[in-house]
């Protein structure tokens, strides 16, 4: 029997530092161009969800995520301009290196307040319920 036709995958990284700043990229690409979004991306076949996590993460930021927790999974089908898109959302605090801006991300930023920030996706919803998990 052939696989049925179903939803993309992603995986979005949540990075939160010791003051619950949160790590945000700069878009470079539409959908969102030049919005901020949490480091992340596509599943690839064969990919784990963490290591995708994990390895757009590294990709987009330069950094590391030794633990990963999970937040949720997202599945609204209107999330995504592309198409119906499900993301599974990972929290981490303990990455490693230095944040730079690599691969499809313009920019790296580090926001603790976001009242008036224009936030990509349900990117917006991630965070507050990872923040939540950490209260």
């Amino acid at each position: 029997m052939p696989l049925p036709r179903t939803p993309a995958l992603t995986a979005d990284c949540v990075v939160v530092d010791q003051d619950r700043g949160v790590l945000m990229v700069r878009r470079k690409n539409p959908p969102f161009k030049d919005y901020l979004a949490l480091p992340g991306g596509f599943v690839e076949i064969g990919e784990a969800v963490e290591d995708a996590a994990r390895r757009e993460l590294a990709e987009e930021t330069g950094l590391d995520a030794m633990n990963l927790a999970l937040v949720g999974v997202y599945s609204r089908p209107d999330r995504d301009p592309r198409g119906h898109v499900c993301s599974v959302a990972f929290l981490t605090n303990d990455a490693r290196g230095e944040a730079r801006a690599a691969d499809d991300a313009a920019a790296v930023v580090w926001i603790k307040d976001f009242d008036g920030v224009e936030i990509a996706f349900d990117h917006r919803e991630i965070i507050t319920d990872a923040l939540n998990l950490i209260r």
